[in-house]
């Protein structure tokens, strides 16, 4: 299949080259870029001379239809509502990396976002990728999901579809390193400030909020809110979310573990923990798993769930291919299994 990438220079899209290239059905046949427009992608980018060669090209969706067979979005949210329009009307697949086309219900992504949503049908035709919970998607618009999404989503879905936890007593600690931040600087993501340090962010405001509970309802609708928070450490890459809930009956650990490992077992890219042990951000980077370990309190009646993942390729790019792999019929694995990158 041949594919263009518009956004190619934001880390999503850089992922999305390294991954790609390794594909064994994909061409990458045009890359695309507001600001790098005319260059190499190699005199961007050293790290992908003799290995990409090919220009970065202005936004021309009528050339892109031509060459391509598809498109992947990795533009930062509110771009590509603008962009895609034309993709969209002429009926060329899309999978969008941004948050554009992931919330459904009218007035969410202007409260949640501060900008104007795409078209309402475009959203309500969009389909959610949440790659490890379908095999076809409805529609040729994916929206791929956030990072901390994917994360809180593949914790609590054996909870939540399996009715084991108290719908009111979610609570969500996410932690992820300064790629999840993007490449624009700021003072959050100044060396200086996050060197050694651990700071709160968007607190009882993330974007990804919405897209949680939008998902969450999909399953329980008796669910009434969660209580998420996000932090950034001092790591390039990994999102380590620590998610706790009050279970509804009393239950053993070793009965929690085994709904976990019956409800993941034939899902490739989850890997739940031996009992007792639980995953470090070490053991996913630069792969496309989710790792997950479990505890539950037989005092407290608490479960804890502790999920990691690389935001870059769990949580975007890699997610990405997955979900290309769905909508070409590819085997869901196809261009996805490499090993982490240890130490």
């Amino acid at each position: 299949m041949k594919v263009s990438i518009i956004g190619v220079t934001g880390y999503s899209g850089i992922e999305l080259v390294r991954l790609l290239l390794q594909h064994p059905y994909v061409e990458i046949v045009s890359i695309h870029s507001h600001s790098q427009n005319g260059k190499e992608i190699a005199e961007y980018l050293p790290h992908l001379k003799q290995l990409l060669d090919l220009p970065l090209e202005p936004i021309n969706s009528a050339e892109i239809m031509a060459k391509a067979e598809l498109v992947f979005f990795a533009t930062p949210s509110g771009i590509s509502k603008e962009i895609a329009t034309a993709f969209v009307e002429a009926d060329f697949p899309i999978i969008d990396l941004s948050g554009d086309f992931r919330l459904k219900t009218d007035g969410q992504y202007e409260k949640w976002y501060k900008n104007s949503s795409a078209p309402f049908d475009f959203l309500q035709n969009a389909h959610y990728g949440l790659a490890d919970f379908y095999s076809k998607p409805t529609s040729k618009l994916i929206a791929n999901p956030g990072c901390y999404a994917t994360g809180t989503l593949l914790s609590l879905a054996p909870l939540v579809e399996q009715e084991l936890i108290e719908t009111d007593s979610i609570i969500v600690d996410a932690k992820s390193g300064l790629s999840g931040a993007g490449k624009n600087l700021s003072e959050a993501s100044h060396f200086v400030n996050c060197n050694e340090n651990m700071t709160l962010y968007k607190m009882n405001s993330h974007q990804h909020i919405p897209e949680i509970m939008q998902q969450l309802q999909k399953w329980d609708q008796s669910i009434p809110a969660i209580q998420f928070s996000t932090s950034l450490i001092p790591v390039t890459r990994g999102i380590f979310i620590t998610t706790y809930a009050r279970s509804r009956e009393k239950l053993t650990q070793e009965q929690l573990w085994q709904v976990y490992r019956s409800f993941y077992q034939a899902k490739p890219f989850i890997r739940v923990q031996e009992q007792n042990v639980y995953p470090n951000l070490r053991q996913i980077i630069g792969s496309n798993f989710c790792d997950i370990g479990v505890a539950y309190n037989e005092v407290t009646n608490i479960i804890t769930v502790v999920t990691v993942l690389d935001n870059l390729v769990k949580g975007a790019a890699g997610q990405a291919v997955h979900n290309l792999n769905h909508l070409a019929g590819w085997p869901e694995t196809t261009g996805l299994s490499f090993v982490p990158i240890y130490p």
